[in-house]
């Protein structure tokens, strides 16, 4: 994919956990201006603010579904049905979830491989752009390989081109090469336990398994990954705990 500087400078996030904060975090150092909101209300989100700096502002939901050019999603499944859908209507949204059942209870449509995580996410927000991006990367790793040398890539899958292009020029900008990864039904080769996982980026695989935390991250080059990804097999969802 020809992947141009962006021209996008403001993104709503949706979720401060681990995921979210640290594409905060990068974005402000980007220039971009950000909205970030949780379930626990503006007041919750002063201490990130004040460490963002400026061009971060904490919202409501509602005020981060409506800002800026995409929405960055960083929430649990179990949480779309407090999602604001009607203000998220035509908007492009840059998802970073997987299906865990121990967090979102079993989902009988993802046990029977009848649907792919990022399909069934965009089910829920039929009326949006689903783009897959930086769910297959552990949150720690993303600002330790964030502008690495050899540059890191991430896979990046959806169904709508131009919106895919813009979720690849934001991953570019805040410090990632992207690859590829075809539709929304394609992205299960970058799911949990799909052989392009979040294990691909670990300094030490054996040490990861054990104490991921301590794993400080290696760099996957574009051509590495497309090989990870051509190689992956679709996983035993109905088998999966975590």
């Amino acid at each position: 994919m020809d992947i141009k500087e962006s021209d996008m400078k403001e993104i709503g996030i949706i979720g401060s956990g681990a995921i979210g904060s640290a594409i905060a975090r990068l974005a402000v150092k980007a220039d971009f201006t950000v909205v970030i909101a949780n379930s626990r209300g503006p007041e919750s989100l002063t201490d990130l603010i004040d460490e963002l700096g400026p061009n971060a502002r904490a919202g409501t939901v509602q005020d981060a579904a409506t800002f800026g050019d995409l929405v960055v999603l960083a929430v649990p499944l179990s949480s779309y049905s407090n999602l604001p859908v009607d203000s998220l209507a035509g908007r492009t949204i840059l998802s970073t979830g997987n299906y865990y059942p121990y967090r979102d209870g079993r989902i009988a449509q993802l046990d029977a491989l009848e649907t792919t995580t990022a399909e069934y996410e965009q089910s829920l927000l039929p009326h949006t752009h689903i783009v897959k991006a930086f769910n297959n990367i552990v949150a720690h790793h993303i600002p330790l390989l964030a502008h690495s040398e050899p540059r890191t890539a991430l896979p990046v899958a959806g169904d709508d081109v131009a919106a895919k292009k813009d979720v690849s020029s934001v991953v570019h900008a805040v410090g990632f090469d992207t690859v590829d990864a075809g539709t929304l039904a394609e992205s299960w080769r970058f799911e949990p336990e799909s052989g392009a996982y979040t294990e691909i980026y670990a300094a030490n695989q054996e040490g990861f398994s054990k104490d991921f935390l301590a794993d400080r991250g290696a760099p996957v080059t574009a051509d590495r990954l497309r090989e990870l990804l051509a190689a992956s097999h679709r996983p035993d969802v109905a088998a999966r705990q975590f």
